[in-house]
């Protein structure tokens, strides 16, 4: 009887001390955490639990909008974390350090991986400062503007096998045709040249090899893990009812991307300037090692491919509903060039339409939606002047702040005027130090030129050779989910080739 006795007794403790704690972390959270001055749901703010579900099921970045609709610049969506879509983040937490303030340092406990496929190195992307500025200053040769230019007939090769591509696949004129599939086959058969030495055939063959649907479906399943993160034991149990064949293909793509550096560094010459081949001319390329090459092979693979053909769907999506606007693009590159030769990395910069409908794509479907944490270092910072407790987490989230009307007028329409000085006084007030898609201070986008010749090119050239109409069940395309990039469905579209001029 005494036994039980005092089984119960625990029994009963241990219900209390459970309410006791439950109680003492919402009083905590809601009224004495150092983030309690900032607005948001409470019932984000009590528990992280609700933003994992938002991520898991990718409605993270339209739930993050909501907030910043209802709440104001800064929001607390979590118990420890803030996403802002004021401009002065990009000084505050993204810039350089200066004096001891700003540019904080990554999330690696909840985002950016160090060491991803234990091979004991860590892509540039999550390194810390030092390493960071070592690698990036290795491969800066390889995205230079001498770069660029030797790399121009390797990027305008693969357009023009798109042209030829998408015009056998719209020959009768009736077919449809998902053109989110044919920009993924070029920007992956451009990088994989560049970052290989040798392309993917995916032009060559349309269609996917299982080398790149893993790709796709790693970016979706680390986006979910890294949800889990900062919380050890939801994170292992989600790692263990993760399916089984996860880790064969996570095998198959280490062992396909390694592979193909490795046989790319043992040629001693290469036919056309690649990554490698500047890098390793690079002064300090010694001090890149090959894990560390291939741990950065994935990283470029992913971060030049996903991201530009996104911006390049979308973008198509947003001209085919302006017909106006679509108009206005074709007739100024059709206007410019007798022959789609003539596009060159010299001459399509000079478009200043063009530009301006790139601009707003990348600001009205941003290709990475979601923001890039940053910790508060202990000592605390501000935002603003706001005051940010040392620990905290703290992001800019780009989607809802190009969608914000605190930034931009008629944030949720199409128009590339905004980003033309004085074409439309509409939009003379927008906030322009707010749109940096590709991220600011030293660890903005290092393949940001390259991005922009590639799109430039791919765009002019498609948009040269054929009228594009969308089709009925494209119309509401834009409504998908988010996994850290978009989750991008078909695209499907009518294509009418034109005839060449001579």
């Amino acid at each position: 009887m005494a036994g039980s006795h005092v089984l119960q007794l625990t029994a009963v403790a241990a219900v209390v001390g459970t309410i006791s704690y439950v109680l003492y972390t919402i009083i905590y959270n809601l009224y004495f955490h150092p983030l309690a001055r900032y607005p948001g749901p409470k019932l984000y703010a009590v528990w992280r639990i609700p933003l994992i579900l938002d991520r898991i099921s990718g409605n993270s970045v339209r739930t993050i909008h909501a907030m910043h609709k209802k709440y104001g610049e800064n929001v607390r969506v979590s118990p420890n974390e803030i996403s802002t879509i004021s401009p002065a983040a990009w000084k505050d937490v993204y810039g350089y350090r200066r004096n001891g303030h700003g540019g904080f340092d990554k999330d690696t406990i909840r985002f950016y991986r160090r060491d991803p496929i234990g091979n004991g190195a860590t892509a540039m992307i999550s390194e810390d400062d030092n390493n960071h500025a070592r690698q990036r200053r290795i491969f800066t040769h390889a995205f230079s503007d001498r770069a660029l230019r030797e790399q121009e007939p390797l990027l305008k090769h693969y357009t023009n096998l798109l042209v030829e591509k998408l015009k056998d696949a719209s020959a009768d004129g009736s077919r449809k045709v998902d053109i989110v599939s044919f920009y993924n086959f070029t920007t992956f058969d451009t990088m994989a040249d560049l970052t290989f030495g040798e392309p993917l055939h995916l032009l060559d063959n349309m269609d996917y090899n299982p080398w790149v649907r893993n790709i796709f479906a790693g970016i979706k399943y680390v986006a979910v893990a890294d949800a889990f993160r900062g919380y050890p034991v939801l994170h292992q149990i989600q790692r263990a009812r993760a399916p089984k064949d996860l880790k064969e293909k996570r095998e198959y793509h280490l062992k396909f991307c390694h592979s193909r550096v490795d046989r790319r560094l043992e040629k001693e010459e290469t036919d056309h300037p690649d990554f490698w081949s500047l890098v390793l001319k690079a002064e300090g390329a010694k001090g890149l090692t090959r894990p560390e090459m291939h741990v950065n092979s994935q990283l470029l693979m992913t971060a030049g491919t996903e991201t530009t053909a996104t911006l390049l769907s979308g973008l198509t999506y947003y001209l085919c509903q302006n017909p106006d606007k679509m108009k206005k693009l074709v007739d100024e590159i059709r206007g410019s060039f007798s022959h789609p030769d003539e596009m060159t990395t010299v001459t399509l910069p000079r478009l200043e339409y063009l530009h301006a409908c790139l601009e707003e794509g990348l600001r009205i479907y941003p290709p990475v939606a979601v923001g890039l944490p940053r910790i508060v270092p202990p000592e605390g910072g501000d935002i603003d002047g706001h005051p940010l407790p040392g620990g905290a987490t703290i992001y800019f989230t780009h989607y809802p702040a190009y969608h914000s009307e605190k930034n931009f007028a008629l944030p949720d329409e199409f128009h590339p005027e905004r980003f033309l000085q004085g074409e439309d006084p509409r939009f003379a007030n927008d906030k322009m130090d707010a749109f940096n898609p590709f991220s600011n201070g030293p660890r903005n986008c290092l393949g940001k030129n390259l991005a922009y010749h590639e799109m430039r090119l791919i765009l002019a050239k498609v948009l040269y050779s054929f009228d594009i109409e969308l089709l009925p069940q494209s119309q509401n395309w834009t409504n998908h989910k988010v996994y850290t990039l978009w989750e991008k469905p078909p695209l499907y579209v009518k294509l009418r080739p034109l005839q060449q001029k001579a």
